[in-house]
């Protein structure tokens, strides 16, 4: 499932912000936003801005320009939405009113994604310029994009974990890599893309050096798969600031797949044993989830840490530990929690 960047969201409710006379705060989904005074009433529909967004030069913007304007050789010119504060109230994204925007058609219903109609695209540098590597196509059919649907754009995503067993891992901060075989061979790949072995891809020399291709070749042989996804995040010197302070590279899986489905947290952790692959950290096992954090505050505050090196934590993510068909995502339920003191320090 597309991210929603752009959508028609309902405000559900407004707060004053202590010792501000201009502006306020507006919550939408899980998220709270700063905005200014008197501009939306609670129940307002509105045009929500995830951050992560880079949105296109209009008039529109123009107010964000001193603190939100790019202009780079791979994105171009635009305005980069990011965590902020404002007297001390952090703003998570951008809200507009919908009459700034006449392209939206007017019956647009609540929830309505209108990224591509305002031309909005997902802020990508970092993961593009530290993939590295020579693309030779997109992601294979077999190997699924890596997003996480973060709690606060779906906030009804923990009612499903009600009366679930459930697993909470460290979000690793480094770059989602893969490592796939199927019917065309071993497919090495970043993020968006498939890369080729020809020395320049940091993570194809980690590969190389570790022999996953190989190993990963033998299992689906020995198991008869004919499809068989290792997926994980690749932290290096270099990588996202290295915010793990790691001295050499490591790849932490958080995926497995078998013939295109996702297994459970008791298989994927006894094939990274026999594979010999490093798994993502796993904080807490348990059973029903709303229980025991019943509000996305409650979840954001379970998401605040440090990496075992002192970094700031990047966040969790949360799973079934055996897999579970979500509706609202159209995935396997699945969700991540990033922490805004995370955000507030790292997101520049």
């Amino acid at each position: 499932m597309s991210r929603k960047l752009a959508s028609i969201q309902r405000i559900w409710k407004i707060e004053p912000i202590e010792d501000a006379d201009r502006i306020e705060l507006a919550y939408v989904l899980g998220w709270q936003c700063v905005v200014n005074k008197g501009q939306f009433k609670p129940m307002d529909l509105a045009v929500y801005f995830e951050i992560d967004s880079f949105l296109p030069i209009r008039p529109e913007y123009e107010f964000m320009r001193a603190s939100s304007y790019k202009n780079t050789d791979i994105m171009g010119e635009g305005f980069r939405l990011k965590t902020q504060k404002f007297r001390g109230q952090v703003s998570q994204g951008l809200l507009l009113p919908i009459s700034l925007f006449p392209e939206i058609p007017a019956d647009a219903e609540l929830g309505a994604d209108v990224t591509e109609i305002l031309q909005v695209r997902k802020w990508e540098v970092e993961e593009r310029a530290t993939s590295g590597g020579t693309v030779i196509g997109d992601l294979p059919r077999s190997i699924p994009h890596t997003d996480e649907t973060r709690v606060q754009a779906a906030p009804e995503l923990l009612k499903e974990f009600a009366g679930l067993q459930y697993y909470i891992s460290t979000k690793m901060d480094g770059s989602s890599h893969s490592v796939s075989i199927d019917e065309n061979g071993i497919h090495v790949t970043g993020h968006n893309y498939e890369y080729k072995d020809d020395g320049s891809s940091d993570f194809y020399k980690l590969a190389n050096e570790r022999g996953y291709a190989d190993k990963i070749k033998a299992f689906a042989e020995k198991e008869g798969l004919k499809e068989f996804t290792v997926q994980g995040e690749f932290c290096a010197p270099g990588i996202q600031q290295n915010r793990l302070k790691l001295k050499r590279p490591e790849w932490y899986v958080f995926t497995i797949m078998e013939n295109g489905r996702r297994v459970g947290l008791d298989r994927m952790l006894a094939i990274c044993k026999e594979l010999e692959f490093t798994a993502v950290p796993i904080e807490e096992v348990d059973t029903d989830l709303p229980a025991k954090y019943p509000t996305v505050e409650a979840l954001l505050v379970r998401a605040d840490g440090n990496y075992p090196n002192g970094g700031k934590k990047e966040g969790i993510v949360i799973r079934p530990t055996e897999p579970v068909y979500s509706s609202s995502i159209g995935a396997e339920l699945s969700m991540k929690v990033v922490s805004n003191k995370y955000l507030l320090k790292n997101d520049n």
